[in-house]
Order: structure tokens, then C-alpha cells, then sequence
């Protein structure tokens, strides 16, 4: 199933025209000739547009580099790591929160969104053209191309506040059109218009059951259940939340944490969705994020960006099974035999990207998963104990104690089992790009970056930055987030 993503891109830069210099271009997307239309009028064909939306997350400013730096090294489970004069071009500032309008990973965070987002709006243009292809086939890929668009535009909303909605193909020929692509809308909007994609991607969407196993990685209706829970949850859309959750069937907690981040656990019982990589010729991995992130130094492996904070060590129980396996200490030696020998520059770093097979590759075959089972657990729970359910919510919560290795949660009242649940979070979590967005989303970030030795400054690091390059081009039609 990793081939879905590894196309070779039948399609032609024809096709996709975004320029990250123009964001007039990044969003939009040229129409195919209606001489080429026919080209592509195939199941095959038809796939081929929403293969490429998956492909998009093996990028280097997709999934790698500059995400990591904004969403993992900005927490206070991560810290810069590599060498201490080694900047990583902007992960120092990015680590120490002084980060200003011009930061490289924000802006190209930011792009990527929108270069995905133009693969969707192409595909969601083209696939209703092709009446040759399976009409089942085509509406199930519609509902993918919706499900990844939907899963863009969350990113978005939780890294910059309001953006620009592009829902379809145009090109910039008048004001109006300018007004349209340039102009950020309300979270609210935004949120909606969210809600929108994965309420019609959920409709036509089919159980991952239902999909052959070279296909398993694609997007199900669990996965849009799971993710439309997750945007309620940041609305504090507490029933919402319960009630998508209830509709996730067919997944369980994996009995092994620690396995379910190497190869024999991806895809597992609980992963909802997750981004497959490959370090063997011709399909490929995600560029760099396992290099990135590898140990550095004599007998390391890698750059050795993003290491486990000492907060993050700290925040484990004593015998949770959950440390082991996501922190690589120097000096051990990893389940599959190799040595961390004492020579290595950093004193952890994290196991969730660690590629055994292919080590020190620039594509491996890590993968990230982005929703999985043991999170829609955590996600009842919070939502269970904010409508006043707090027993239910306490056996949700000593399930994934359970499975960590720990007893039940000594929490009873409804305040202490929200702090439980927030710490269950941040250790059941870590490392897969949430840690921050939770910190801000419950009110947390000033005080636990204070105790990390951060200064969050309240009213501005909320969000990220809007490219300093946006707002140029915007040229009025966008405000810059506060603080900027």
C-alpha cells in the first residue's frame, strides 16, 4: 500500500502550477485540456489524482524538517538537539519560541498546506469528469481527496488561526478572484468549512475493513470519524466529540506499545491514519525525518534534531513501558541489536522515527501515525469528564494506563481527572505532533513552558506567524497574526 503514495506522477507539472514564490498560484490549479482529459479516464487514471495528494506528505516541507521544528521542537517535549552550534537554520529560535514573521519552517509549513490543498481541489475538478472510471471508485476518491483537504486545513487553523479558504479551480483573473484567495477567513469558517469535507467524505467513505490489503493505508470512514472528533475536541465540542467517537469501530489498543512504532506495527489493529514510508527503491519514505532526527555524532546515525526534553523524561511513572519506547538513551542498546555508544552527541532522542532497516537512509521506513485508537480513547475521556461523566471517563483513561503498564488513576474528581487525562496526553502522545496544540488549546502553555524554562507570551505564541511573504502579496486583504 506505500505505492499509493510513490506514483511516479503520472501526472505532469501541467498540472500542478504552484510556485512557492506566488500564493496566487499555490492555491489555484490550471484545468487539463480537455484533449488530456481523456488520458486519465480510467480507474487507474482516477487514482492517480488522489495518489498524489498522498504523496504530498512525503515532502520535506510536508512532513519533515520544518514541521518538525514548529510542531515538535516548540513544546516543551522536545528540545533543539544536534550539536549547539548547529541552528538547523531556524530550530534554535524555533525552540526558544523568538521566532518572528520571516521563520523558514512557518512559512513553509505553510505552502505545503496549500500545495496539498491544490492537489485536492484538482482531483475533486477532474475525477467527476471521468465517466469512464467506476462510479463507486470515483465517489470513494472523492471522499479521500475530501478527508486530506479537511486534514490540511486543520493544520492550518491550528498553526496560524484563520487562512484563506480555496475550494476550487480558478485562476486569479479579477479582483474578486484576488480578494478570494488572498483574504484569511474566521477560525470559525474555517472549522466549518472543515466539518463540511469530512461530514461528505464520511458519507462515502468506506470502513477500512472493506478496503484490499494494498490499500489499507487509505483514508476510511474511521479515519474521518476519528478526525472530525479531534476538530470538535479543539472546539470543546464535548458531545460532538463522544458521539464521533462512538462511531470508530473496528480498531483496538495494539497489546504492545513499543511495537506499534516499528515495521511489524504499522497499519496495526490501532492505527486510524497514518503516513506510510519505504526506504527500498522505487517506492520512498518521508524525506529526511528519520535522518533528522537520528542520534548524532560517533557512532550515530543522523542529525540528531528533536530530542525528548528532560520535562518529558520527567512526566513518565515509574514503570510506564511508554518511556522505553519512545526515547533512545545513549549508551543502550535498541531492540534490534544496534548500539547507542556513549560517543553520541545528545543523551536521548526520539524512538517513533527510528528506522531499523534503514538506519542512516534519507527515506526509511518510518512511518507517523497521525490517529490512531489509543488518542479516540484519550478524546472520549477528555469530552466524557467535561460533560460531568467522570466515572466513564476513568475506565477510558485506565485503558491506556493499563496498557502502558501502570495501575489505575488515582483521580476521582472531575478537576483532578482533567489533569490526569492532560498528562495521560502529553506521555501517550509524545512525539506525534500534538503536544503543543494541547499545551494551547487547554489553557497549559503558559505555566508548563515556564517550568520548561520558555517564556510563552500570552496573546502571540497561541499561533504561528503568517509568512512574511503572504502578507506582502496580500497587500492589505490579510492581517498578520498578533504580536508579529
Amino acid at each position: 500500500m506505500k505505492k499509493i503514495y510513490i506514483s511516479m506522477f503520472a501526472l505532469s507539472a501541467l498540472f500542478f502550477t504552484g510556485c512557492a514564490d506566488d500564493f496566487l498560484d499555490v492555491a489555484p490549479t490550471q484545468s487539463i485540456p480537455t484533449s488530456d482529459v481523456e488520458l486519465y479516464n480510467t480507474d487507474s487514471g482516477a487514482k492517480t489524482f488522489v495518489t498524489s495528494i498522498y504523496a504530498k506528505f512525503l515532502d520535506w516541507d510536508m512532513s519533515s524538517f520544518g514541521w518538525i521544528g514548529l510542531a515538535s521542537i516548540t513544546s516543551d517535549d522536545a528540545d533543539k538537539g544536534s550539536s549547539p552550534g548547529d541552528t538547523g537554520t531556524d530550530k534554535d529560535v524555533l525552540d526558544a519560541l523568538t521566532y518572528n514573521a520571516s521563520n523558514p519552517s512557518a512559512e513553509s509549513t505553510f505552502i505545503a498546506q496549500y500545495d496539498g490543498i491544490n492537489r485536492c481541489n484538482q482531483a475533486l475538478n477532474m475525477i467527476p469528469k471521468l465517466d469512464k472510471a467506476d462510479p463507486a471508485l470515483r465517489e470513494r476518491l472523492m471522499g479521500e481527496a475530501k478527508f486530506l483537504r479537511a486534514f490540511m486545513y486543520f493544520t492550518l487553523v491550528k498553526c496560524y488561526g484563520g487562512v484563506p479558504i480555496v475550494d476550487r479551480l480558478q485562476s486569479p483573473t479579477s479582483e474578486e478572484d484576488k480578494k478570494m484567495l488572498l483574504t484569511r477567513k474566521p477560525v470559525a469558517e474555517v472549522y466549518a468549512f472543515i466539518e463540511k469535507d469530512l461530514q461528505e467524505a464520511i458519507a462515502v467513505l468506506p470502513n477500512r475493513s472493506a478496503y484490499a490489503a494494498d490499500e489499507k493505508a487509505r483514508a476510511s470512514k474511521g479515519a474521518a470519524y476519528a478526525l472530525l472528533a479531534k476538530v470538535s475536541l479543539y472546539q470543546k465540542k464535548w458531545q460532538q466529540v463522544v458521539d464521533n467517537c462512538n462511531q470508530i469501530t473496528g480498531y483496538a489498543l495494539n497489546p504492545s506499545y513499543a511495537k506499534m512504532f516499528r515495521l511489524e506495527g504499522e497499519n496495526d489493529i490501532e492505527s486510524i491514519f497514518e503516513i506510510n514510508g519505504n526506504g527500498a527503491v522505487p517506492t520512498k519514505g518521508i524525506a529526511g525525518y528519520s535522518n533528522t532526527q537520528g542520534a548524532r555524532g560517533a557512532g550515530g546515525w543522523g542529525w540528531g534534531f528533536n530530542v525528548p526534553s528532560q520535562s518529558l523524561l520527567n512526566a513518565y511513572e515509574p514503570g510506564d513501558v511508554r518511556k522505553d519506547a519512545t526515547i533512545i538513551f545513549r549508551n543502550s542498546t535498541l531492540y534490534d541489536g544496534r548500539v547507542v555508544p556513549e560517543t553520541v552527541e545528545n543523551p536521548m532522542y526520539n524512538f517513533k522515527a527510528y528506522s531499523s532497516a534503514y538506519t542512516d537512509a534519507w527515506e526509511t521506513d518510518a512511518n507517523i501515525k497521525y490517529l490512531r485508537y489509543g488518542e479516540v480513547l484519550l478524546m472520549k475521556a477528555e469530552a466524557l469528564n467535561e460533560l460531568g461523566q467522570t466515572s466513564e471517563a476513568i475506565g477510558l483513561l485506565n485503558q491506556i494506563r493499563h496498557r502502558a503498564g501502570l495501575g489505575d488513576t488515582p483521580a476521582t474528581s472531575q478537576t483532578a481527572v482533567r489533569s490526569a487525562i492532560w498528562k495521560e496526553r502529553r506521555v501517550e502522545l509524545a512525539f506525534e505532533f500534538d503536544r503543543f496544540f494541547d499545551l494551547v488549546r487547554t489553557g497549559q502553555a503558559e505555566s508548563a513552558f515556564a517550568a520548561d524554562g520558555k517564556v510563552f507570551t500570552v496573546g502571540k505564541n497561541e499561533l504561528f506567524p503568517i509568512p512574511a511573504s503572504f502578507i506582502l502579496q496580500a497587500d492589505g486583504l490579510s492581517a498578520q497574526n498578533p504580536g508579529y
